[in-house]
């Protein structure tokens, strides 16, 4: 990764990890080795939006601190992510905004769910390196062959 665009691709600048690592560490002490290996995870991309080192650093403020930093570092950023949207549950096929005109039921269903946090983005690769291993059992299994 050699540079960052903000919003417009007249906005490109080039990406400076002293720069990257002053703006974490006003949140969290964050070492510059971690520093260093997640930014090498987005060296394959020439060029990138600042909206996924945002995404990055939520991750290594809440790996190194606690989600409430992690929270404040992503609500102070989020104006790199464009423009807000609405929180939509899908509960019994229906999508619905707000919980304001659920039964007592449906409101206990969804209070049980399990809720993520803000950083569930970091756990994208192993997540999809554990759907990778299930889609390859299930296709194994599915052509009959074992291994």
């Amino acid at each position: 990764m050699k540079n960052i665009v903000y919003f417009e691709p007249s906005d490109t600048v080039k990406f400076d990890i002293e720069r990257y690592e002053n703006s974490l560490n006003k949140y969290a002490k964050v070492p510059r080795g971690a520093i260093e290996e997640a930014v090498k995870q987005l060296d394959e991309y020439e060029t990138l939006h600042v909206s996924r080192l945002v995404s990055t650093g939520v991750g290594l403020i809440e790996q190194f601190s606690d989600e409430d930093s992690a929270r404040k570092y992503y609500d102070d950023h989020s104006k790199y992510f464009g423009e807000k949207f609405e929180r939509l549950r899908r509960i019994t096929g229906y999508l619905v905004g707000t919980l304001d005109r659920w039964n007592d039921g449906k409101r206990a269903e969804e209070s049980q769910r399990v809720k993520h946090s803000v950083n569930s983005c970091v756990d994208d690769l192993v997540r999809n390196a554990k759907l990778q291993d299930q889609m390859l059992a299930y296709n194994a299994a599915y052509a009959g062959k074992t291994e």
